[in-house]
C-alpha cells in the first residue's frame, strides 16, 4: 500500500483495513505484510487513517524485517544476487511485508529482545541435515542464512503498570520450493523457536504473563508441511489455546481434518480454502474471557469489507486483566 494512498483514503484495501480495525477495536494489535520505513511513516498514515473513525492508538512500534534484506550471495542458483528469493526472507525490497504493533498502551521498546538475526544454524536441532546426510546450504549460505523470514520479537507492553510481553513472529509458508523441503524445514524451525526459547536455551524468556501471537503459515492439521512444531506448541503446558472460532470459517468449510470453524485464512483457487495459521495463545496464567475470528458468513454486515481486507482473518483473544 503507499503512502499517499493511506492518507488519502483511496485505496479499497486501506479502506477495508481500516474498517475492520475500528470495528474490533482492540486495546493491542499486531499487523502482518505492513511495509517497513525508518521513521514509521506509513505506519503512522495507517494509524491516522484509523483514528479518523475515532479508535486511537498513540502507541506504535515496528523493526526492520528480514524480508528483503540482501545476503550477498545467490541463493536461489539462478546466477544473479539481489533477487527477492536471494533476500534472508523473501521479497522485493527491504522492509517489505513486516510487522506491526498499534496499541493503547506504551510499548516499552528499550526493553524489546529482537530475535531476528539469530542464525539458523544457531537454533538447537535445526532441521539443516537432508535424509542423505547432506547439508542443506552450502557453507556461505550457512554462515548468513537467519532463522527468521520476517521476525521474532518479545515486546514489553505496560498495562496499568504491569507488564505483559508479546511473542510475535511471521513465518514462511511451508511450500514454494523443491524436494530439499528447504520452506519446510524453515517454517518448522521458526515456529519450534518458541518452545526453544520459552526453554531458555536461546535468551531469557519472559518473566510473568506473554502471548504468542502471529502467523505460523502452519495448520496443525491440514497445513503442507511439518505440523509437529506447531502441535508442539498447542500442548504445550505453559501455552493456553482458545480456540477462536468464526460462523464464516464453519460456513466456508475446508477439504482437511481441522474443524473449518477455526480457520483463520482463505485463498482464492486454486488456493486452500481455508486453514488455521493466524494463532494467539496466552500464557497459561491469564484468563481468557472469549476468543473468536472476525470473519462473518456471506451476506452478514461487514463480510464483504473482511473480505476485501486481507485473505487471513482478525483473530481476537479478550484477556481478564489485574
Amino acid at each position: 500500500m503507499l503512502l499517499r494512498d493511506i492518507r488519502g483514503g483511496r485505496d479499497p484495501q486501506v479502506q477495508a483495513v481500516v474498517a475492520v480495525i475500528a470495528h474490533a477495536s482492540p486495546d493491542i494489535l499486531l499487523l502482518l505484510d505492513v511495509d517497513y520505513d525508518h521513521d514509521l511513516i506509513t505506519l503512522g498514515a495507517l494509524r491516522d487513517a484509523v483514528a479518523r473513525t475515532g479508535v486511537l492508538y498513540p502507541h506504535i512500534f515496528a523493526l526492520a524485517p528480514n524480508r528483503g534484506l540482501a545476503t550477498g550471495l545467490d541463493l536461489d542458483g539462478d546466477g544473479r544476487k539481489g533477487g527477492a528469493r536471494d533476500a534472508q526472507g523473501y521479497a522485493e525490497f527491504a522492509g517489505q511485508g513486516g510487522m506491526a504493533i498499534l496499541s493503547r498502551y506504551p510499548v516499552s521498546a528499550d526493553r524489546v529482545q529482537d530475535h531476528s538475526a539469530l542464525l539458523w544454524r544457531d537454533l538447537p536441532g535445526a532441521l539443516l541435515t537432508l535424509p542423505d546426510g547432506q547439508p542443506l546450504l552450502a557453507p556461505p549460505a550457512l554462515a548468513v542464512q537467519r532463522l527468521s523470514t520476517t521476525g521474532h520479537w518479545t515486546v514489553p507492553i505496560t498495562i496499568r503498570g504491569q507488564d505483559i510481553h508479546l511473542l510475535a513472529f511471521h513465518a514462511t509458508p511451508p511450500v514454494f520450493d523443491g524436494p530439499e523441503d528447504r520452506n519446510g524445514r524453515r517454517n518448522h524451525d521458526e515456529t519450534r523457536f518458541w518452545s526453544v526459547y520459552l526453554d531458555g536455551r536461546l535468551a531469557p524468556p519472559p518473566q510473568g504473563r506473554f502471548v504468542l501471537i502471529g502467523d505460523s503459515n502452519m495448520d496443525p492439521a491440514d497445513s503442507e508441511g511439518r505440523p509437529d512444531a506447531m502441535q508442539a506448541l498447542l500442548a504445550d503446558p505453559r501455552l493456553q489455546d482458545p480456540q477462536p472460532k468464526s460462523a464464516g470459517g464453519r460456513r466456508a468449510g475446508g477439504d482437511g481434518r481441522g474443524d473449518p470453524a477455526l480457520h483463520t485464512a482463505s485463498w482464492p483457487p486454486p488456493g486452500p480454502s481455508g486453514l488455521r495459521v493466524d494463532m494467539v495463545l496466552p500464557s497459561a496464567d491469564l484468563k481468557v474471557l472469549s476468543a473468536a475470528v472476525l470473519w462473518p458468513e456471506p451476506g452478514s454486515p461487514l463480510a464483504d469489507t473482511v473480505q476485501a481486507a486481507s485473505h487471513h482473518r482478525l483473530v481476537r483473544v479478550t484477556l481478564d486483566w489485574p
